[in-house]
């Protein structure tokens, strides 16, 4: 096996996002639900005999977002090399379709798979648990797409625990400006101290499948920088729907089993129709 192709790298959503209290290093604590979703980038690699890592972009013009040379999937491979002493290397052919800064992890997603698929061309390896401490100094995200489930997570984001979540259709709306999630952690208007969430509350609430749990704690400030996430908020809500940001945004999200068509003033937003997913379709690619 030379090459892998259609590597799916799906997108995710944070259910509801908590911020529960700030350590003495700075990092924040929070609480939230990952969900996956069925929108995902997509990769093609091919295993080199030479340790060179490069990285090729599919269809580059049907996205506005430039990825620099070095960017995650690359980090991947080479933090992969040098954590198991792999002398091989790998052309990466990305089709990114996930938005940047919508906070959806596309790019962590994009990290989790390529680590996934490198393990397997290069005879690596490593242990679900091995390649999640890898991915851990990637991005926080990444160990979430690793994991291989919907997650409860708590800590920095680190502390992961497989949960069942019913599956769901949901509108997704990104606006046309992105968000630096340093820019939202930073603000001092940041709300830092919400009571702890349970495992047992969400899950009682679970079942009610167009009502959201709890609330994103980074939205409000978020709207400040970005006020279009404000205004595709209030469209879903005026189309009778419960929208919410989704992680430091700039994306929103909204429970919604009927699809919906763009607004005549969208601003170049994008809207796009998913469903969440029960495992992630890599899942079995390590143990």
């Amino acid at each position: 096996m030379h090459t892998l192709y259609d590597i799916p790298a799906p997108a995710k959503l944070n259910l509801f996002l908590h911020i529960t209290g700030r350590r003495a290093d700075g990092y924040h604590l929070m609480q939230s639900v990952f969900v996956l979703l069925d929108w995902h980038d997509t990769l093609h690699i091919e295993r080199l005999q030479t340790a060179d890592i490069s990285r090729i972009d599919i269809d580059s013009a049907n996205t506005t977002d430039v990825l620099p040379t070095d960017d995650l999937t690359v980090r991947a491979a080479r933090l992969l090399q040098q954590a198991t002493g792999c002398t091989l290397g790998a052309r990466i052919h990305l089709h990114k379709v996930l938005p940047s800064q919508a906070g959806m992890g596309g790019g962590s997603s994009d990290a989790a798979s390529c680590l996934l698929a490198l393990n397997r061309l290069w005879g690596t390896n490593l242990s679900r648990t091995e390649l999640m401490k890898l991915g851990l100094q990637l991005g926080a995200d990444v160990p979430f797409f690793l994991l291989g489930d919907n997650a409860w997570a708590e800590g920095i984001g680190d502390e992961l625990r497989p949960i069942e979540v019913p599956t769901q259709a949901y509108t997704i709306v990104k606006p046309q400006v992105g968000l630096p999630t340093a820019r939202i952690f930073t603000d001092p208007n940041l709300k830092r101290d919400t009571k702890p969430a349970t495992i047992q509350g969400f899950a009682e609430h679970a079942d009610s499948s167009q009502t959201l749990f709890g609330r994103n704690d980074l939205q409000a400030v978020a709207q400040v920088h970005c006020p279009d996430i404000g205004a595709c908020i209030n469209w879903l809500n005026d189309l009778g729907l419960q929208a919410r940001m989704t992680g430091s945004g700039s994306a929103v999200f909204a429970p919604s089993d009927a699809a919906v068509s763009l607004p005549a003033q969208s601003h170049g937003w994008l809207v796009k129709q998913c469903r969440s997913l029960s495992v992630h379709p890599l899942k079995n690619w390590a143990s």
